[in-house]
């Protein structure tokens, strides 16, 4: 039970007790995760049902743009419904308070555990460019190496652009392409020759290697966190 319903805190039984057992089992198994070094997608789905809850406190509201993008407006309407509902009844809201006042802080715990294996694995990893670097850094190649070996995993990347509350955000997009053996005759630098011949529409890509002194869990842990340090590398370069 590694992620909860995006309605777990209004949906079935609403009861002390059971939304307790129901939040406790979702954290030991999201503790498991972490005991694994295995960070995403279950970071991303604990911060976001912590924000929920904080909202709901605050305001006794359910805010829409809180919510995953799986959700429809339609499915919303339907869980607003129920909850608006929940609040004109104090005895049902007497248990949804005491749900929430027990679940915020053990989310909070978590979130903690969660970001020192964060702020672990960016220690391990460093993040340099291969080769020159053009101007144009938006779309490019990632290449990943852990624990020394020979294997290297290559990425294609591409960053989009968002606005949301009058802010605008940057995220990142990644393409696994394939996996390569790096050599005396196949170093970094000719692996990213053989990309620009291959991918004739990149002539001259920017292309980073994120190395990682340790082995953790490619797809759960290092690429994510080697994808968040690139963000930032080139937002701050632009």
């Amino acid at each position: 039970m590694d992620s909860l319903k995006h309605d777990w805190l209004t949906e079935g039984l609403i009861d002390y007790e059971y939304k307790k057992y129901v939040l406790l089992a979702y954290l030991k198994d999201i503790g498991k995760k972490f005991n694994q070094s295995e960070l995403y997608p279950f970071m991303t789905d604990l911060i976001f049902h912590y924000r929920n809850l904080i909202k709901v406190r605050e305001s006794k509201k359910l805010m829409y743009d809180s919510f995953p993008e799986t959700l429809t407006k339609a499915d919303f309407n339907k869980l607003r419904l129920t909850y608006d509902k929940i609040i004109n009844d104090d005895e049902v809201m007497e248990q949804i308070e005491r749900i929430i006042s027990f679940a915020i802080p053990k989310m909070k715990g978590m979130l903690e555990e969660g970001k020192e294996l964060y702020e672990f694995v960016e220690e391990q990893i460093n993040l340099e460019p291969v080769g020159v670097s053009p101007i144009y850094s938006d779309e490019g190649y990632l290449f990943i190496n852990q624990d020394a070996s020979s294997d290297v995993s290559i990425y294609r990347y591409q960053m989009t652009f968002f606005e949301h509350a009058e802010e605008k955000y940057r995220s990142m997009s990644t393409e696994f392409l394939m996996n390569e053996i790096r050599n005396i005759s196949k170093s970094y630098e000719n692996i990213k020759v053989s990309l620009t011949k291959k991918y004739t529409e990149l002539p001259n890509p920017a292309t980073y290697l994120a190395v990682s002194k340790l082995k953790f869990p490619l797809n759960e842990t290092v690429l994510p966190v080697a994808k968040r340090m690139l963000v930032r590398r080139i937002s701050t370069t632009d």
